[in-house]
């Protein structure tokens, strides 16, 4: 005889139990069965075995309504998993508990002020107690706090007296977050950065920008963002389009169960990879703008060494046109093409123009009514004439940095300007709104 029970969980909620039995044969069923087998589905990078340890179910032993959900409950506190249901059959064999599973996103785990230790060390150190940590964690929950825990222990193990705090973070080298372990109780600094690659102390710019992190507070978040923001334009601007930066090291001398001392010496491994050259984009999806007006936006020529920063204001340069010309809506989608034995680069780019809007009319607020009319004065696209993105940029920073070229001697007072467009997609029109505050 075959007996169900299902659990949605989504807050925590337990559905009623719901036996299959003949209506001639209603008999209680008993409260407990031994647990025969666990199994898990949905599951895309962990493993049964480490479901059937989350979930801290043992076979053979006695298992009702209270403990399957508490196991469920355990499971969806972890904070590994977005969704936790299960059904279970009882044969004569025992009981078979079948979770089905939603695992939650997980985001790279980011040490920032921990110079005692490497990446490794750290991550070793998480896995003593999270044995199967890949490097990423989830954004909450008790798996979370087992990391925390084993990173203290590691402090502790080294009589470090400091205070371990997490924060979900924008990631400074990528898209997305970062879960971010730091330290509080520690004061050190950045004594000095050094390269791998001569050619950045020959730099008086990149010597002069290192201003911004010797002699400020330790942070690997600190040193990646200077190296993604000031030094990886060096190397794109001169072709160098898979140069890889870091991870900085700290690099000390000495007895190493000693005091760390106060000033961390900060060494930064750089691989330039080869000088590419440009071989050209091909365009698809794009009528309003021809192939070679996009092309000359980028402003590169076959073989021209490929200007890393240049490329990506290309882009920028044709979202531009297309927003001059009433496309808002448009979207350009690069996608690079490296070829390692030409050294060249090359890129298929997709284009989605959308419809081409036409200005409608201008909503105003916190203006009297002699500015806004100054305002409308000074407007200068028409009712139903193309939208120009541009002039609307161009309107919002004289607005702003320059109010007299709009308004002259008019006594107007605002010190921010909320501004939003207003497109309506059906009838390719759009509004400005503007808020003086």
């Amino acid at each position: 005889m075959l007996r169900f029970l299902r659990v949605f969980l989504g807050a925590s909620v337990f559905a009623a139990l719901f036996f299959l039995l003949p209506a001639h044969a209603q008999t209680p069923a008993p409260a407990t069965a031994q647990l025969h087998e666990i199994r898990a589905e949905g599951l895309k990078t962990l493993s049964e075995p480490q479901i059937i340890s989350l979930s801290q179910l043992e076979k053979g032993s006695q298992v009702g309504k209270t403990e399957l959900q508490a196991a469920a409950d355990r499971l969806l506190q972890t904070g590994m998993f977005a969704k936790v249901n299960y059904t279970f059959q009882t044969r004569a064999d025992g009981l078979t508990v079948t979770f089905q599973l939603e695992e939650a996103p997980r985001v790279p785990v980011y040490f920032d002020n921990l110079p005692w230790f490497s990446d490794g060390e750290l991550g070793d150190a998480i896995r003593k107690k999270v044995p199967f940590f890949d490097g990423t964690l989830p954004e909450a929950g008790g798996v979370l706090d087992q990391a925390t825990d084993a990173v203290k222990d590691l402090l502790a193990s080294h009589k470090l007296n400091v205070t371990v705090e997490h924060e979900l973070l924008a990631n400074p080298l990528a898209e997305g977050n970062v879960q971010e372990f730091h330290v509080e109780g520690a004061a050190f600094f950045i004594a000095s950065v050094e390269f791998s690659d001569p050619a950045v102390s020959s730099s008086h710019v990149v010597q002069q920008q290192l201003a911004d992190v010797v002699g400020k507070p330790f942070s690997r978040m600190a040193i990646d963002l200077f190296l993604s923001e000031q030094l990886r334009p060096f190397y794109l601007q001169q072709g160098f389009l898979r140069v890889k930066l870091g991870p900085p090291e700290v690099r000390l001398t000495g007895n190493p169960n000693q005091k760390l001392p106060d000033q961390i010496p900060v060494f930064i491994p750089v691989a330039t990879g080869a000088v590419y050259h440009w071989k050209g984009a091909q365009w698809s999806g794009n009528s309003a703008l021809s192939s070679i007006t996009l092309a000359n936006e980028i402003a590169l020529k076959p073989g021209d060494a490929a200007d890393g920063m240049q490329i990506e204001a290309g882009w920028d340069r044709a979202r531009e046109e297309y927003g001059h010309q009433g496309y808002l809506d448009a979207k350009i989608d690069p996608v690079v093409s490296y070829d390692d034995q030409t050294h060249s680069v090359s890129y298929a780019v997709s284009v989605t123009e959308g419809p081409q809007y036409h200005y409608n009319t201008m909503v105003l607020t916190g203006l009297s009514l002699a500015a806004e009319s100054r305002l409308h004065q000074m407007w200068s696209i028409e009712p139903g004439a193309i939208f120009d993105k541009t002039v609307f940029e161009k309107f919002l920073t004289q607005l702003q940095s320059h109010p007299a070229e709009i308004f002259g001697a008019l006594p107007v007072h605002y010190e921010t300007v909320g501004h939003w467009l207003r497109p309506d997609p059906d009838k390719h029109t759009v509004d400005v709104l503007l808020d003086f505050k």
